[in-house]
């Protein structure tokens, strides 16, 4: 049954049409996101439907969901990962598609929910984000990203080889590097793929005082986790079934009998608050 349900994965991501590679560089001088009645599925399944949403540049946006609705792909879609199948998605007034991939990629950093890593040392996985940035500077990300006390507790620090995926590093280990590598890069608009997952809480309090510090004057999208994630974002969605069926922030939707205030209200019975 596992297998067959990998295959039929395979199946969907085989049906995605490859990316038009055209395009342009463009300057933006603007951060803003729009998606116009934006739909995307793999083959006859549909994941994402009829979307519309904007979001201010410099603004904040948490998504919220449960597994498999939507959230990751809703991300996925911003970065032009993948083409929609129907609608538009704009960032600063021009359609992703009239980007080149490199363009519009240096104006994005990611934090995916699975973080891989290469067979090299802390710093240079860490400069992939950034190949001209200098030692002081990658230390500095990391210290943001609260990772520098583990990485100069190891016996080599910061020239510690990872292993191939980071195989020598805990789950949340890697995720505060990758999160270093975001902070390092400095792009203006940030995604946080369920970025505080892997964090223990400690640091999860720490981590979220660094990105607060760092995505000021910029525009961040956040997969939501945890109620103090989203507590302050200017602008809240809740996707269910690929469909946006809330939007507004923390206090206008948790006054309403709605997926988000029933969300908050099973998971202040679970230990750690996640949604």
């Amino acid at each position: 049954r596992m297998l067959a349900t990998q295959l039929n994965r395979l199946d969907y991501v085989s049906d995605i049409p490859s990316l038009d590679e055209g395009g342009k560089e463009i300057g933006l001088n603007s951060y803003g996101i729009e998606l116009k009645d934006v739909c995307f599925g793999y083959g006859e399944r549909e994941i994402l439907k009829n979307i519309n949403l904007q979001i201010k540049s410099n603004s904040s946006l948490a998504i919220v969901g449960a597994s498999g609705s939507g959230k990751t792909t809703l991300c996925n879609i911003i970065a032009r990962f993948w083409d929609v199948n129907k609608g538009e998605v704009f960032i600063g007034g021009h359609n992703v598609k009239d980007f080149t991939s490199e363009s519009l990629l240096q104006n994005i950093s990611m934090v995916f929910q699975k973080v891989y890593l290469f067979n090299d040392t802390i710093e240079n996985n860490i400069k992939f984000g950034n190949p001209n940035a200098t030692h002081d500077e990658v230390v500095e990300a990391c210290k943001k990203a609260c990772c520098h006390d583990f990485i100069t507790s190891l016996s080599d620090g910061y020239d510690t080889v990872v292993g191939e995926g980071g195989s020598t590093l805990s789950g949340g280990e890697k995720q505060r590097i990758s999160i270093a590598r975001a902070i390092l890069k400095d792009a203006p608009i940030i995604i946080f793929d369920e970025a505080t997952s892997s964090v223990d809480p400690e640091n999860e309090h720490m981590l979220i005082s660094a990105i607060n510090e760092l995505t000021k004057n910029k525009t961040l999208i956040s997969i939501a986790h945890r109620l103090s994630t989203v507590r302050g974002a200017d602008q809240i969605i809740v996707i269910d079934k690929g469909e946006i069926v809330q939007q507004g922030n923390h206090k206008e939707l948790i006054s309403q009998d709605g997926v988000y205030k029933h969300f908050i209200e099973i998971r202040k019975q679970s230990i750690g608050w996640k949604i």
